[in-house]
This record gives structure tokens, sequence and C-alpha cells, in this order.
């Protein structure tokens, strides 16, 4: 049975309900009416300080292949999911609406309007669920690895977690992950379809398939050369490192320990191979890393980090919490006020307040029809993303949102930084539109 990711078509990427919402609208003639939606978070993780935006890249293109073909449309016939005139409308759909939100890379808080999309009730509604699925993926992911990238303190981070999710999830996180600051990834198909710098040598099935640890590093170096990375932890690590000096010289690129207390096991591989006259060769480290324990090694000499199961797990938030609200319906505001659920309602504008140093204060949030003086330190946040349903020009890069994320944590308040429970980085200011 053939993948979601290679149907060409996103438009089954949804919740039942969305389709029979619309068939409602269409009966009664309200769909048609002029809608804005907007994505926030009502709330940052648990032990989150900042959230990253990563995903918006991915949107734009699900929403271009948002498109019920003929397999599509059988399909939802014959289970009669709706009525013959929606399956009609569907046949034709295609977003012509309007999107603004945050760039990839930039910060995100509680309340951040981090996406706009501004169409008529049909077109917008049936999105709510392919828009949350890829940017609450996404951006979780981004925001594990930005604070595991700052813990590093600008030692590189391989993504390396493809075996502990989903194969195309996996995918998706090596692209969030390298938004939010990872150096290279082990995912070949992420490097293909997002030119992602690709890395990795052996796992200890190669070595165990050799006679000798000796002869698995031979056929290695033979093949790969001596700045390839040796793993010296099959057997005995100490006798590990002996052998791979002997073997690949004192021009040895690295060596990896993937197991044991590798803080104390890379003090000791450092002086050992110091005093083999190995002093360029360097140490990485993996096995069940997140941003604590990197955090806990940087006084260590460790030169690089593989990270697996906790980046592509959001390290304990595998979810950003964003959520798809209905806040304009012809121009009025309308909101949710539900308990512990309530929305504000209108479309917003955001942008950062900074001190004259660059360090930022507060988000400030306000209603886009009202005049709100920008201040020389201001930064407006969002961005055009799609223009009458066509993406928007000069779309920011991977590379310009890892650059972005990089300024962006800059520019926070040291305690901002810390990976301990706490307060968001800078406040959200909400403005009230005045009566």
């Amino acid at each position: 049975m053939a993948s979601p990711e290679t149907q060409g078509s996103t438009a089954l990427l949804t919740d039942h309900y969305e389709l029979t919402m619309l068939g409602s609208a269409l009966a009664d003639g309200a769909g048609d009416r002029q809608c804005v939606f907007e994505v926030f978070a009502r709330r940052l993780p648990d032990g989150r300080r900042y959230g990253v935006v990563a995903g918006t890249g991915r949107v734009l293109d699900a929403i271009a292949d948002f498109r019920f073909t003929d397999a599509e449309i059988a399909q939802l016939a014959a289970t009669a999911v709706v009525d013959d005139a929606t399956l009609a409308w569907l046949a034709d759909y295609e977003f012509t609406g309007d999107i603004e939100g945050y760039p990839e890379g930039e910060l995100y808080f509680p309340g951040s309007p981090v996406l706009t999309v501004r169409a008529s009730f049909n077109e917008a509604v049936v999105l709510e669920t392919l828009v949350l699925s890829i940017l609450n993926h996404d951006s979780a992911i981004a925001s594990a690895a930005a604070r595991m990238s700052a813990a590093a303190h600008g030692r590189p981070i391989i993504e390396m977690g493809g075996r502990r999710t989903h194969e195309y999830a996996a995918v998706a996180a090596a692209r969030a992950a390298y938004i939010g600051g990872f150096a290279t990834t082990s995912n070949l198909e992420a490097g293909r379809r997002y030119g992602i710098p690709t890395r990795g040598t052996v796992a200890h099935a190669f070595m165990l398939l050799h006679d000798s640890e000796e002869d698995a590093f031979r056929a290695q170096v033979a093949k790969m050369g001596t700045d390839t990375t040796l793993l010296v932890d099959t057997y005995d690590i100490t006798r590990g490192i002996e052998t791979a000096v002997r073997v690949a010289g004192p021009e040895l690129g690295a060596i990896r320990i993937d197991s044991g207390d590798v803080g104390v096991l890379a003090r000791k591989a450092r002086e050992q191979l110091d005093s083999l006259g190995a002093r360029d060769t360097r140490i990485v480290v993996s096995g069940d890393l997140d941003e604590h324990a990197i955090a806990a090694l940087r006084a260590e000499p460790v030169d690089a980090y593989g990270v697996g199961t906790s980046v592509v797990t959001g390290s304990g938030a595998p979810t950003a919490g964003m959520v798809y609200k209905l806040v304009e319906v012809d121009g009025s505001p309308v909101a949710k006020r539900s308990e512990n659920k309530a929305s504000r309602g209108g479309r917003k504008s955001a942008l950062r307040r900074h001190k004259p140093t660059g360090t930022a204060l507060e988000e400030i949030v306000y209603p886009t029809r009202c005049e709100v003086e920008m201040g020389p330190y201001d930064r407006p946040l969002q961005i055009p993303l799609m223009n009458g349903g066509q993406p928007a020009d000069d779309l920011p890069t991977l590379d310009d949102a890892r650059e972005r994320l990089r300024y962006c944590l800059v520019s926070l308040p040291w305690e901002g930084l810390k990976l301990s429970h706490g307060e968001p980085a800078i406040p959200t200011v909400f403005v009230q539109e005045e009566k």
C-alpha cells in the first residue's frame, strides 16, 4: 500500500468532521463568508521558556498539494462521508486565500499569532488538521533541538533519530532539527529532499561482523580513510582506542563512544588519545542524550554529539500544543469563551520590543486594524506566506531559518535560556482595541 508521502494529494490528511462542517456550511450558504483563522499556542509546554516555529515551509507545500483528485473523491463517495453536492465542490477545491505568519526559525510565546489564514470559511476550515499536524510536530522538534544546540555551546550535533519514530516523521524531524541548530542528519531522505548535510560511519553490527576489532577498524579505514570516526566501545574502550590509533595512526579523525558514563569515558579517552599522539582526534558521544545530558557534558572534552530519541520525540514535549481558531467573520471579531479555552477575537499582528542593546523585552500582540506605534528597536514578526493561494515571493530558506533562530536566541535575556522550569523568556502583552 502506498504511503501518504508518495500519493501526491494531501487532501485526506484531515479529520472527518472538517468535511461534514464544510457540507453543512455549503448547504446553508454560510461557508462563503470571509473568515480569519489563527494558529497560536495558549501556553508553552511544561518547562519551556520559548518555542521555535518550524514546519511553515512544509505547510505551504502541503496546501499546494491539497487537491481532491478522482482517488480522493472515490474514497469519500464510497464511505459516504459527504453528499454529492459537497463532493462536486471538493473536486474543484483550490485554496485562493492569503496566509501570513512567523517565518521558520522565529521564536513564539503564549498567544503569538504564528499563522493567520484568510479565506472563505469553506476554503480555510478544511486545512485545520493538516496545518496543525505539521506545525505542532515540527515546532516541537525544533524547540527541543534549539535547547540542545544551546546546551552544546557551539559543538556540532548530528540528528540520528530515524529509528525511533515513524519513517516519514523522521524526515520532517531531521528538517526541524536542522532549523533548531543541528549540524547534520543521518537521514538520507532528508538530505535528498531538503539538502541537509548527512553523516554516518558504522554501527556495532559492523564491528561484530569481523573476527576482531582490529579487522573491523582496518576495513573501515581502508574504505573511508583515516579521517573517519571509529566506534571504540564495542568491547573494551581503552583497548579499542589503542587499536584505533595503531590502525589509523595519530591522524585518526574521531572516535565515537555510544554507551556508559560518557562524561567520564570522554575524559579518559582524551587523556589516552593525547598520550598516543592523537591530539587532534575528536571525541563524539551518543546514547540517550538530551539537552540536560548535553549541558552536563559541557566541561568534558567532547567535540560533537549524536542525538536520536530525545530530539525526534520533542524531548518530553512531542507537540507544541498549537490550535487553529476562527477569530473573525466578515470583518467582525469572534471568539470562543469556554473556561480554560478562551481565545481572543479579531485578526492580530505582532511585534517584538527590544532594548537598545538588542535584548528582547516583550512580545506585543495587537489587533491588526489598530495603529501601534513602532519603537526604534521594535521588530515586526509576521511575513506574507501566501497571496491569492500562491506562495509569496522570496520566502526564507532553511539556512535563513537557522540564522534567524541564532539571532533570536542571542536576543533573549540570559534567564530565558535556562533549561530549568520558569516563566516564558519574555512576556506577551495583548493590546486591546479601543471602543
